[in-house]
């Protein structure tokens, strides 16, 4: 296993943990991993693509699926769950970020 880039901003949500794995030479893939479980697979650790990182170009990448890399994301524009971006319509785009 790898470490967790340097510039990762975000600090696993209680409960979580972040892991890493090198599936390329030059890709980290970030995993969120929920450490209790859950009643459907026997409270073992569930583990969820949370994006890659591209160690050539120092650029985060949102996840299409656990397998395929995306687009390039901003990393401000992340999550400490995901680097999947939202896709809002203005009005929910107002609201998400009137509250911040």
């Amino acid at each position: 296993m790898c470490e967790l880039p340097n510039d990762f901003p975000h600090i696993a949500p209680k409960g979580y943990r972040y892991a890493t794995l090198q599936p390329k030479r030059n890709i980290i893939s970030i995993w969120t991993v929920f450490e209790r479980g859950f009643t459907f697979n026997g409270y073992t650790e569930s583990h969820c693509i949370w994006g890659y990182y591209n160690t050539k170009t120092n650029t985060y990448h949102a996840p299409i699926n656990s397998k395929q890399i995306g687009e390039v994301v901003d990393i401000s524009s992340t999550t400490p769950y995901s680097a999947m971006q939202l896709k809002l319509n203005p009005l929910e785009y107002a609201f998400l970020h009137s509250s911040s």
